[in-house]
Parts: C-alpha cells; structure tokens; sequence
C-alpha cells in the first residue's frame, strides 16, 4: 500500500513539473500589438534586424483600419513625384501639415513625417505596392497623394503588400489572439498577457512591447465619453477600433493627449457609414444642400468642412460627380456598385431624383462650371478647379461621420512613449492611430497611411536598438 501511495506521488509530482514547463511564459525580443498598417510594418523592421517578433490581432484578419483607407498616402520627394517632375517640398508638405492641425501639432514629429515620407512610399514600392497614381485630398497645395493605378482605395493595396511580407519573413502572426494586460516590473514593461480564440489566457514575455492597435473611433462609448458633441455620430471605423490601448496602460504613469480631438470626415453615406473617397472631392466633385445651393470649398479642411455641412439643413448633402471623375477613380465604381449613388443624365433628371429645386441646381452647377473656365473660385475661393462637370452626372448622399482619433499614447521621435514627466516608459513603444501629437487638431487627409508607416518603421528600427 505504501509503494502504490509513493507511487502515486511521483506522478503527481511529475504531472505538476510538466503543466509548469507546459505553462512557462514564452519569450520573444519583441510583441507588437495589432496587425494593421502601423504594426505590420513595426514587425517587418524588427524582423529584418534579426529580432523574434510575434505579432498578435485581436481580429480574425490583418489590416485593421487601415484595410479602409481610401484616399491615398501623402509623401513628398518618393520616386513617383520625381518621375512625375513635381516641384513639391519638404516645407511646404509641413506648412499644410501644421495648417490642417491648427498648428497644435507636436511640431517635431510633423516634421519626422514629412521628412521619411517619401522613403515609406519608396519602402511600400519596394515590396511590388502600386501607389504610381498622384492626386489632391483637401487641404493640399500639391499633388503629393499617392494611391493605386487609376484612383483605386490605397488601403487595400498597402495591407497586401505588408502581409506578404509577414508570410516571407516567417513573421509569428497570430489572429484572434487579444493582448488584454501589460505585463510590468517597477514601472518597466516586460511583456503581456494573451487570450486566445479558445479563451485560454497565456503569458509573452519580451524586451520590447509596440503598441499599433488603432483608435477607438470604433466605439460610440468612448468616442462620446471624450466627445459628448458625437453622440449619435456614424462612424467609418472597422468593430475592432476600440482603443483597447487605453486599458492597457491605465496601471502606468501616464497621461494620454488630446483625447478630445476626434475628426468628423466630411463625406460618409449616412445609411450604412460607408466612406466615400475624399479623392472624389479632389478631383472636381461638389457638395450641395437639400435647396441645391453650392456652399462652401469643397476642398476646406476637414473639420471646417464638417462643421459647414452640418449646418445646412437637416445636416444632409449631395456630393456630385461626373463620368469624368467616375473614369478617373475605380473607387466610385464601388459606390455605384454598391448601390449608393443616384445617376442622371441631365440637370432636370438629378434633381428630380433628388426632390431638389432644379432652376436652382442648374445655377449652382453652371456657376461652378464658370469658375472652373475662368481659373478662379469667386464664392469660396476653392483653390483646385480640375474639370467642369457634364452629364451624365452622378449624386450621392453624405453627412460627416467620426473617422479618425488624433490623440493618444505621448510618443518621442523613437517612438517610445513617455511617462508623466516625459521620460520613456522602458519597454514600451507604440505607433499609428494608437499616439497622439502628430496631427494636433485635425489630420490632413492621406496623412494616416504616412503616419502608419512612417512611424511603424521608427518603432521597429527603435525596439532593435533596445535588444542591441
């Protein structure tokens, strides 16, 4: 009896041994957290430096918001711009930076930008992406916006690129995986804590942790809680942009920035919070009230924009396009498809399909067609007049929805993020939406795709040198 109680002890003992060595922490030199553009690229750099990386999302699929972006990548100085012989610049790509941010920009990293944006656009080209198309979102005095062959979503094309990428580095992606805790010692972060799509919780240890999990335009709740004015707003964000980072670092000594600061993007379809392509507006679309009045530069930065547009009545207008504009932009061909989009053959026609008054649209749209013939905008003194509009035109209905959180974790130029006094939190980086500071007020249109790059290749440059 006594051997079979001994006995039963060893086993015991050893079936303990084994769930502790099945149960040990894994160890990694770095953990990016979110698989979007930001983080991809984070995990690309620390990959080819020859660090571990394991790359956790919480979502069944790579791209995030990102996979979203429509309107293209701004960069100044890439090999597109030079091919095309574009005089544009450094000072002056900042000038609108700034500008569109009210000049509440953390002004070094605005400059950080600017400056790598055309080696991100070279990086991108380098891995088969196509952004050899070059147009002008609002706000822009050059045509510095880099997107697919014939206008297509830029989004899309970027992600493709990225994820091969992780599959030919063998990068250790795991999806449905959700960092749910920051794993610390004295303030130090030194790795997280993961559940994964069976619910089981486990441990990643690491030297370095990048946080690239987005914003959280996704969530009414929190969109609202630091901006009350939003309350009811559509929102042009995926499920998963829930600003989980906010969690994460609540336990650390540090004070998120510019929370408040959330931009409305001037053109979603109102039904189903679709984007509709800034690009459209770029390239000689208009917007109209519900009285058919043409009332504002369609090409104003996008917090003015918004602010107009929902002054006019019941907050609802028209963005018009031509065939010409259509031609120019497979994007539109996704609205169309999509059903979103009303299409007529003459003034007369749209606005009956519109319950528009048509005297009155036919002198909003023949005025602006006058402006674009004489070079200059008498009512709005919209700066860029690409094409008059012709029949067959085409309408869709638009209301400014949330789109993009410019506030966020503090960051330096390493993008590590900082402590209360400033000083880098050991450990911690984090780059893309998940920061604040770069766009200050509002965000220049196309600046989100340089951001996510730009500064996902400062992560993954910076977490090498921790692990020198």
């Amino acid at each position: 009896m006594r051997k079979i109680v001994v006995g039963m002890a060893i086993v015991f003992v050893v079936f303990i041994g084994i769930m502790m060595f099945l149960e040990r922490p894994e160890r990694t030199d770095v953990v990016v957290i979110g698989a979007g553009a930001s983080g991809i690229s984070a995990a690309i750099e620390a990959k080819q430096a020859g660090l571990s990386v394991v790359l956790l999302e919480k979502m069944p699929r790579i791209g995030g918001n990102s996979q979203r972006a429509t309107g293209g990548m701004n960069a100044v100085n890439s090999i597109v711009e030079e091919r095309e012989g574009l005089t544009d610049s450094k000072s002056l790509f900042l000038a609108d930076t700034l500008a569109a941010g009210h000049y509440q920009n953390d002004r070094n990293l605005a400059n950080l930008l600017v400056e790598k944006s055309g080696q991100a656009v070279n990086w991108l080209i380098g891995f088969g992406a196509d952004l050899t198309d070059l147009g002008r979102l609002a706000g822009h005095r050059m045509d510095r916006t880099h997107r697919p062959s014939g206008g297509a979503p830029v989004g899309s094309e970027v992600v493709r690129v990225l994820g091969e990428q992780v599959v030919q580095l063998g990068i250790n992606l795991r999806v449905e995986n959700k960092v749910i805790q920051l794993l610390t010692d004295n303030n130090r972060v030194t790795g997280v804590l993961v559940r994964n799509q069976e619910g089981r919780e486990y441990e990643i240890m690491a030297d370095s942790v990048v946080i690239a999990s987005g914003g959280f335009g996704g969530s009414s709740e929190r969109f609202v809680f630091y901006n009350p004015d939003l309350k009811g707003f559509k929102t042009t964000n995926h499920a998963g942009a829930t600003g989980d980072y906010i969690d994460l670092v609540a336990d650390l000594p540090i004070d998120l920035i510019d929370m408040e600061k959330i931009q409305a993007h001037p053109t979603v379809e109102p039904h189903f919070g679709i984007l509709i392509t800034e690009a459209i507006r770029g390239n000689g679309g208009i917007l109209i009230n519900m009285e058919g009045n043409r009332f504002t530069d369609e090409m104003a930065f996008r917090d003015i924009l918004s602010e107009e547009m929902r002054q006019q009545t019941q907050g609802k207008n028209y963005l018009i396009f031509d065939e010409s504009i259509r031609n120019g932009l497979s994007a539109a061909d996704a609205y169309i498809d999509m059903q979103l989009t009303k299409e007529a053959n003459s003034i007369e026609e749209m606005s009956q399909i519109l319950g528009i008054d048509a005297a009155t649209l036919a002198r909003s749209i023949d005025r602006y067609n006058g402006f674009v013939a004489g070079g200059s905008d008498d009512d709005f003194q919209r700066r860029d007049l690409p094409v008059q509009l012709r029949p067959p035109f085409f309408a869709i209905l638009v209301q400014p929805g949330v789109h993009y959180c410019m506030g966020g974790l503090p960051i330096n130029a390493d993008a590590q993020v900082l402590d209360r006094d400033g000083i880098p939190i050991e450990g911690l980086f984090a780059c893309g939406e998940a920061t604040g500071g770069i766009h200050g007020n509002n965000r220049l249109g196309g600046n989100s795709m340089t951001d996510s790059i730009v500064f996902g290749r400062i992560a993954g440059q910076s977490v090498d040198g921790v692990n020198q």
